[in-house]
């Protein structure tokens, strides 16, 4: 089963290479969709995948790579389909 989720990360998380490490982490897990910094200091991302990929790119979100501090992850379905993962342009 394909899932696919928004998520809105929180904490400091911009600055120190989030969104090149989640983008690798993706890459890893065979995650589709995209990621990018927001202007309120959060990062936004959809991931798509099967389930149990989904799940751990998720979990690797809630943590963020080392130098990171993640507070909060907001999870929420979404439609779309994504057939790679993308490094978007801050926002």
């Amino acid at each position: 089963m394909i899932v696919t989720q928004h998520l809105r990360i929180h904490g400091q998380v911009q600055g120190g290479g989030f969104r090149a490490a989640m983008y690798r982490e993706a890459v890893r897990l065979n995650v589709t969709g995209w990621v990018r910094n927001c202007n309120d200091g959060t990062v936004e991302a959809v991931i798509q995948g099967p389930e149990q990929s989904v799940r751990a790119m998720s979990a690797w979100a809630h943590r963020g790579p080392p130098g990171a501090r993640v507070d909060q992850v907001e999870v929420t379905p979404v439609d779309g389909v994504f057939p790679d993962f993308d490094l978007h342009s801050s926002v």
